[in-house]
């Protein structure tokens, strides 16, 4: 993404309806992977692995890709954990760094772990381009995800449709890098 390429703009109708459109189309296999994940997060080593197949969920979400039953078993995932670790500490360290802004920096760097999974961005890539990215529509990803929130806790749908938003918002954003 180049400093003169034009920010995306999310449509706040337009994400919700395409994040529901999403998250129901692929409501069972990102119901099996939400109950894999829950189950096997918690065994070491392996359970890292299952997190990060967790995260990549909404990057194939997006691209419209056939989810798998067992995606988050999936190995390429165990592969990425030193890049993915690094990222979060990163992330963490910036948010507890600006202690007063820290919904904005959460909100700027929260494509960065999508990046690198979907993208195979190192740490400062993913960070630098979710910044970039996610310019110009903190506001509005705050009133999507409040919104979501709403129905985020209804079992096998509000995961679904949290994962399709996501993927939505995510698409949108960096579609251009």
């Amino acid at each position: 993404m180049s400093d003169s390429t034009a920010i995306k703009k999310l449509d706040f109708g337009g994400t919700l309806k395409e994040g529901f459109d999403l998250g129901i189309k692929n409501i069972l296999p990102l119901f099996v992977n939400t109950l894999l994940f829950g189950l096997t997060c918690w065994i070491p080593y392996f359970g890292l692995g299952v997190m990060i197949g967790f995260i990549g969920l909404v990057p194939k979400v997006s691209h419209g890709e056939q989810i798998s039953y067992t995606e988050v078993f999936d190995p390429k995932y165990r592969k990425a954990i030193g890049e993915f670790f690094l990222t979060l500490g990163m992330m963490g360290m910036a948010i507890v760094a600006s202690l007063f802004g820290a919904l904005a920096v959460s909100y700027a760097f929260s494509q960065a772990l999508y990046l690198l999974v979907d993208k195979g961005k190192n740490t400062s890539e993913a960070i630098s381009l979710s910044n970039k990215c996610t310019y110009g529509n903190k506001l509005m990803m705050f009133g999507i995800q409040f919104v979501i929130g709403l129905i985020g806790w209804i079992p096998v749908l509000g995961p679904a449709v949290t994962t399709g938003v996501n993927a939505s918002i995510y698409r949108q954003l960096t579609e251009r890098v």
